[in-house]
């Protein structure tokens, strides 16, 4: 976990007018989090999101450290994104990202690797501020700890049907997928060869900030029917970050 003194220097750092990044602390700051989850994925992007209470949780909630940016003059959680270290990973049974892909030629990695996910932005705040310390502190949390490499599942929507989807992923596949060794496979494979691929359409802005970071994409993606996306697992390795770019958060 990150220390709460560590975070408020870093806190003084980072921190845009009004905005403040941190960790939840208890589970009533997790349940913001999950409050935000709710409205960006299923009131505005129409997942299929079962609650009585206006919460987005799942089974891997308990096992992650819950990173919040909060606007200080509302109280707002306006921003968040849940990292699941590996010995948490260890303890929930799985990453989040193997109930989607076979991660069978990167097991090697995932000792010294965390999974970040749920990254979502409430729709007024969705500007670089925001974003960057999201950024920061996911890059702050794995100096910390010493960890490698990071992994995430980045979402498109298929409200068109999936050949946004398909477009971007062929858009990418040439430039920016990880060598053969580090490939992974959807459990549910979105058929792109049924679907057009050749759309002119932008890349998703989280994947493009994965991609300006160095990311690499691990192959096709996978068809998240309970959110309506089209899933892409990308890998980001610390050792091989571009750091001109991450000089903007990195400290």
């Amino acid at each position: 976990m990150i220390q709460n003194q560590t975070l408020a220097k870093q806190n003084l750092r980072l921190s845009k007018p009004k905005l403040h990044l941190s960790l939840a602390r208890n589970k009533t700051e997790v349940a913001e989090a999950q409050r935000l989850r709710y409205k960006v994925f299923a009131e505005e992007m129409g997942a299929q999101i079962s609650s009585n209470n206006g919460l987005d949780i799942d089974g891997f909630d308990t096992y992650c450290d819950h990173l919040l940016v909060r606007d200080t003059s509302t109280q707002q959680v306006v921003g968040t994104y849940r990292l699941l270290s590996p010995h948490q990973a260890n303890e929930a049974g799985s990453y989040y990202a193997s109930g989607e892909f076979d991660l069978s030629r990167i097991n090697h990695l995932l000792d010294n690797t965390v999974e970040a996910g749920r990254a979502c932005v409430h729709q007024d705040y969705r500007n670089g501020g925001t974003i960057t310390l999201l950024w920061a502190g996911l890059a702050n949390y794995m100096q910390m700890h010493g960890y490698e490499h990071m992994i995430g599942c980045a979402s498109i929507p298929m409200n068109d049907g999936g050949h946004t989807a398909a477009s971007v992923y062929h858009q990418l596949k040439n430039k920016h997928m990880c060598p053969a060794e580090y490939r992974v496979f959807p459990h549910v494979h979105l058929p792109i060869e049924s679907l057009n691929s050749n759309l002119q359409v932008p890349c998703p802005p989280l994947i493009k900030s994965y991609l300006r970071l160095g990311a690499k994409i691990c192959g096709e993606p996978a068809w998240d029917s309970y959110f309506n996306t089209a899933d892409i697992l990308v890998m980001l390795s610390m050792s091989t970050m571009n750091r001109r770019y991450a000089a903007h958060f990195l400290r």
